[in-house]
């Protein structure tokens, strides 16, 4: 049975994935003809397109298999884009010919829609003397800023921003820089961040050994590994980031281990690739192939599923002829390895439809069994490829069948491989799918719990009003329609919120057994969760055989993204208040502050207001907030927009209410000509400059915690105002984009079950 589909999947569809004319007019007049889009523009490289485009297309139809987004979006409509979601970009010389070369590789690959991965560990660290200059370096941090500007203002093709990961060795000399860079707000926005932890490094943690920090080397300094451990632990804990990639298992497991070495993956950390590597994804929704469900005899078909992995592994394999690619050496790449990442969505939906507990014995032994069958059906696909095709050029039998991952296959497999060869040099993956699982009538995503079974969302229409519509979880649905609405919900209806840290490590350890590249997984845990549990969720990761783990706890430090929905009650922001009324004196500071660019100092003035005069707008006594802000020069080329400037973010500011995200927005503020280097920093302009001003005033006086690494204090948390407002859905927090309570954070990723906005970050 099948229910009608939810209409955030047509709007998702809409928005996302359906071709349009460069005006909007659609050119998608249906779903239908999306995947019928797609399926030709797949079958054109095969021998016999008009024999392969129906077979393609029947296996995208009922949201069976789902390629991932920029296949969705790109494929058959003859844009320059690229339809491999992600890239690790090539290795940084450390030297500025090739620092900024690889600057301009990253623009390129962002500007065709593909995000990237850089490993910073090759640039020598702050201080360290650069030879023929007679100057110090700046340090892998400071140009990971020019990377952070840059990325700020290419729009990827479609409607998301690039995203980025950046990974640093655990022994470089500037890692604790790295782990604490995020916690200054507005800094590295368009980052995610992973520590690449060694064999070497886990077991010096363990037995709380010296740890040295070195580089071409020399070593700079020695650190207790417990205690690096424990700061990455304690980052983590507040900010969510750093994540931790453990890197010498990835290597020791990778197919190519006879050809490759790898340093960083992808943004969300599923795909670790080799220099100029390729992210080529796609998913088997599981929950469209659970027979008779919610009975005794519910089970996933094993012949439906053999027989639509046999078809997605050959329309991606196809997917590397098909598409486009912003440099040349990521194509050749793509040619001589041909790797693939196929995956699998709504696995939590498909065990909810057996009457399984995510994470209980029974649900790990069924996805154990589901995930084998998965990855022996995409392994022979592949085969079947080498038979017809070949296989992929820098296949070396002995080396490959010698790989730990191959070795682990069943014997007749392994034979097989050993007399054919293999089209595909890795071939599954799990990738984040919190889109494409909207799109697909919202199932569970990848292998994450369900989040939220139903909740509400505001639909703004045309005439500005809005409108309240219920989202509700695909096997919800679909147990309501076949149950009755007023039917308890047995006790396998489990999700994120009430799941312990065991049971996504379990499960998330089980498929990683039958995956030959990563995972994207979050593992949510709840804020007055405490850290000594918190940290040891990292080293049981580590210690059941994952490659990676990514965590997510509500803090107050950095404020929640996902939220527990405890009331159904209008927000009402205080930003809505009437405006302050300005009393006849104000305290306030002036900075001077100069541009390289400009031959006159600008002085900014900020006035601020006592909590006695803003009471009114939720703020406690004491509390001083910024009230008006002056900007003057005699620079008269600043004149019009500093006045403009002036009038703003005073009028935001006598608003009352939560104000920090004015210095955000003028952080991010990119100018095109160029930043300037201030006090060793890179700053991307003139207005950016001016936020950090703003910000540092703040600071000063209160208003906004000190974003120093020293975290062993309480800082003021700047939700303070929202505490005496009515509850939201704690699941959800703002998006950026709509404004809407509605952004989901799973699989590492952003995602806006209201306007389909999705960010990796």
């Amino acid at each position: 049975m099948v229910t009608a589909p939810s209409p955030i999947a047509q709007q998702i569809w809409d928005m996302k994935y359906r071709f349009k004319d460069m005006d909007g007019t659609p050119i998608d007049a249906t779903v239908a003809d999306s995947w019928a889009r797609v399926a030709r523009a797949l079958a054109a490289p095969e021998k016999n397109p008009a024999a392969w485009a129906p077979k393609f297309e029947a296996a995208l139809a009922d949201f069976r298999f789902l390629p991932a987004g920029r296949i969705l979006a790109g494929a058959g409509t003859n844009r320059t884009v690229t339809l491999h979601n992600c890239f690790v970009m090539g290795t940084i010389g450390d030297d500025m010919g090739s620092i900024f070369a690889h600057l301009r590789e990253a623009a390129l690959t962002m500007q065709q829609g593909g995000g990237i991965g850089y490993d910073f560990s090759t640039l020598r660290p702050k201080g360290a003397p650069v030879k023929g200059v007679g100057a110090d370096a700046s340090g892998p941090l400071s140009f990971m800023d020019v990377w952070d500007s840059m990325c700020r203002t290419i729009m990827s093709a479609g409607s998301r921003r690039g995203a980025m990961m950046a990974t640093l060795r655990c022994d470089h000399p500037d890692i604790e820089e790295f782990i604490t860079a995020k916690q200054t707000q507005g800094r590295l926005t368009n980052f995610n961040v992973s520590v690449l932890a060694t064999d070497a490094f886990m077991a010096a943690v363990k037995n709380d050994q010296d740890w040295a920090l070195q580089f071409g080397g020399k070593v700079y300094r020695t650190v207790k590994a417990r205690a690096l451990w424990d700061k990455i632990m304690r980052a983590t804990y507040d900010y969510a980031e750093p994540g931790v990639i453990f890197i010498d298992r990835i290597n020791a497991r990778n197919n190519l281990h006879y050809c490759e070495n790898i340093a960083a993956t992808n943004p969300c950390g599923e795909q670790p690739l080799p220099p100029y590597g390729t992210c080529l994804l796609g998913s088997i929704n599981l929950a469209r192939l659970v027979t008779a469900p919610f009975t005794a005899d519910a089970k996933l078909d094993d012949t439906a599923l053999t027989d639509l992995v046999r078809v997605a592994v050959r329309m991606m394999d196809n997917v590397v002829e098909a598409s486009r690619y912003p440099v040349d050496e990521q194509r050749v790449e793509a040619e001589q390895k041909r790797r693939i990442g196929l995956g699998i969505t709504g696995l939590a939906d498909a065990l909810i439809m057996c009457g399984l507990r995510y994470g209980s014995p029974a649900a790990v032994t069924m996805t154990r069994a589901w995930m084998a069958a998965f990855r022996d059906a995409a392994y022979n696909a592949s085969v079947d490829l080498a038979v017809e095709k070949g296989p992929f050029p820098l296949f070396d039998r002995d080396a490959y069948l010698a790989g730990e991952t191959i070795r682990g296959l069943p014997q007749a497999l392994q034979r097989r491989i050993a007399d054919h060869g293999i089209r595909n040099a890795l071939v599954t993956s799990i990738a984040p799918t919190g889109t494409i699982s909207l799109f697909a009538d919202n199932v569970s995503s990848g292998l994450e719990p369900v989040f939220s079974f139903s909740y509400t969302r505001h639909v703004t229409q045309r005439d500005g009003s809005k409108r309240a519509e219920e989202v509700s979880d695909y096997a919800y649905r679909m147990f309501r329609a076949l149950k009755g609405e007023t039917a308890p919900l047995p006790d396998y209806f489990v999700d994120a919120q009430s799941l312990a840290p065991a049971d996504h490590l379990v499960t998330q350890a089980a498929v990683q057994d039958y995956i030959d590249s990563s995972i994207s997984k979050t593992i949510n845990v709840p804020e007055d969760f405490p850290f000594t549990a918190f940290a040891d969720v990292y080293m049981k990761a580590y210690d059941m055989g994952c490659k990676g783990c990514t965590t997510y706890r509500p803090s107050p430090v950095r404020g929640a993204v996902l939220e527990v929905k405890r009331e159904k009650k209008e927000i009402v922001a205080a930003a809505e208040d009437a405006p302050l009324a300005r009393p006849e004196t104000l305290p306030g500071l002036t900075y001077k502050l100069r541009w390289p660019e400009s031959d006159h100092a600008i002085y900014i003035t900020v006035n601020d207001i006592m909590a006695e005069d803003a009471k009114a707008h939720g703020k406690s006594r004491g509390q001083r907030r910024p009230f008006e802000v002056f900007i003057n020069s005699k620079n008269m080329e600043h004149y019009a927009w500093t006045v403009a400037l002036t009038r703003m973010i005073s009028a935001v500011f006598r608003r009352g209410g939560d104000v920090s995200f004015v210095v955000e927005e003028l952080k991010a503020v990119f100018d095109p000509r160029g930043g300037q280097w201030m006090n060793g920093r890179y700053v991307p302009s003139l207005l950016a400059a001016i936020g950090d001003v703003i910000e540092q005033h703040m600071i000063e006086i209160g208003f906004l915690p000190d974003t120093n690494p020293r975290r062993d204090d309480k800082v003021v948390n700047l939700k303070d105002v929202q505490k005496e407002l009515p509850a939201r859905d704690a699941r959800m927090r703002a998006c950026p984009k709509c404004g809407t309570y509605a952004l989901l954070r799973q699989e590492g990723c952003d995602s806006c079950t209201s306007c389909g906005y999705s960010k990796c970050s």
